[in-house]
């Protein structure tokens, strides 16, 4: 079907699938970057690019990037990554190169030319998988890559740069990738929602108000291991309850701190044994916010009880923060345009926050950035059984044309 009479949701949902099949065996989509999956992406991502009106390149850091002339300066970016967890879904990031692809065909299809230029990204690694770095393509794009992650290496020795070589790509090119940023006029970015609000609410689309911050902090708990028959429980210096006390704080202290989100998600316990005193234990603290000054609060807070709790029961406490990223707000004007493409749809534009890093991000640092979140259901991902419905798929390609429309106009 093409003209008006196209079924937006149907076409994109037959990509998916098929852009699904193209993984490594087993259940789900298994879709690592820079390997043979990745280059079979490409070649249909690029096929269906220049279906659009687009000119596809790859460029050094692996991403594959369509591009439409506009009739004036600027340039208008959209795009997501095409990488997959180990045994993910068909939507996760993916969507968000398919979606954008589709909406400038429905524009094409109606005889629009834009008065800026459009680039379309398929960011080649999102997930971080595969090598202990991610972000790398929107990095790139944002003029921000640390050029030291080249040589970090993957579970088979295989260095970041020999894999992008082996791609076709020129590493020690991947400086000359940053955009101009006196061009950039702004980012979209679409992506499945992976969570319930949207369901919840029974919406089909969502408009993003910033992605969360993350900061995560590094506790060890050393106090005395013994008998568990014969140390009394009075002369006990069990790490495991002082860190248990924490764990229960980091609960509290969230779910009584707006916007706030915390996970205790590993615990490795020392001797680990059924019957000894557990002596050491050590543990992750993960804090998300939109509001960077809210998490971190939190987490001196955490930190500060910690001690206590160590001091009260006699254990020796070892406290850092080894990460935090920044949150990145997503700006008002194109928020407030996706909001009226929406309500155009027919939908309430719901805005709700996002607590996953995107490649959105790491572009934050290149243009003002804005994203669609798609309903999905059960709020599933990184699952084989991820699913958007093809309803909501082409609610969403309708809603990002009227955006790029209402930007022309604006």
């Amino acid at each position: 079907m093409t003209g008006s009479g196209t079924d937006w949701g149907a076409e994109t949902a037959r990509h998916l699938q098929a852009l699904a099949e193209i993984s490594a065996p087993g259940p789900g989509v298994t879709r690592l970057p820079y390997g043979p999956e990745h280059r079979q992406a490409v070649d249909y991502l690029r096929e269906m690019m220049r279906g659009a009106g687009l000119v596809p390149e790859l460029d050094a850091a692996a991403s594959l990037v369509g591009r439409a002339e506009g009739g004036g300066a600027g340039t208008f970016y959209m795009g997501s990554h095409q990488d997959s967890v180990p045994q993910g879904g068909a939507f996760d990031g993916i969507a968000g190169v398919v979606l954008p692809v589709m909406a400038m065909q429905l524009l094409a299809e109606e005889g629009v030319v834009l008065p800026f230029a459009v680039e379309v990204m398929a960011f080649a690694d999102e997930e971080g998988v595969r090598f202990p770095t991610a972000l790398v393509g929107s990095r790139a794009v944002a003029g921000t890559v640390d050029m030291a992650v080249l040589d970090m290496v993957d579970r088979d020795g295989v260095s970041l740069r020999a894999a992008l070589e082996g791609f076709g790509c020129d590493p020690e090119a991947i400086p000359q990738v940053a955009r101009d940023r006196a061009q950039a006029l702004g980012y979209l970015e679409a992506h499945i929602e992976q969570g319930p609000v949207l369901e919840a609410e029974g919406e089909a689309l969502g408009v993003v108000t910033g992605i969360c911050g993350i900061e995560r902090h590094a506790l060890t708990f050393k106090g005395e291991t013994g008998h568990a028959g014969t140390v009394p429980m009075e002369a006990r210096k069990d790490a495991l309850v002082g860190a248990a006390r924490v764990i229960a704080e980091v609960d509290r202290l969230a779910r009584a701190t707006p916007g706030l989100r915390a996970t205790v998600g590993q615990v490795d316990v020392r001797p680990g044994a059924v019957n000894a005193v557990p002596g050491e234990v050590r543990m992750p603290v993960e804090l998300r916010s939109e509001d960077d000054s809210a998490r971190e609060e939190a987490g001196q807070a955490i930190a500060s009880f910690a001690s206590r709790v160590a001091a009260d029961m006699g254990l020796t406490l070892e406290a850092r923060r080894t990460y935090a990223q920044p949150a990145a707000p997503c700006d008002p004007r194109l928020r407030a345009a996706l909001v009226k493409a929406v309500q155009q749809g027919g939908g309430k534009g719901l805005e709700l926050t996002s607590g996953a890093t995107h490649d959105a991000s790491a572009i934050a640092d290149l243009c003002p950035i804005s994203m669609l979140f798609i309903r999905c259901r059960g709020g599933v991902s990184h699952r084989p059984d991820e699913h958007a419905e093809s309803d909501d798929l082409g609610a969403a390609v309708r809603a990002i044309a009227a955006t790029l429309r209402g930007l022309a106009d604006a």
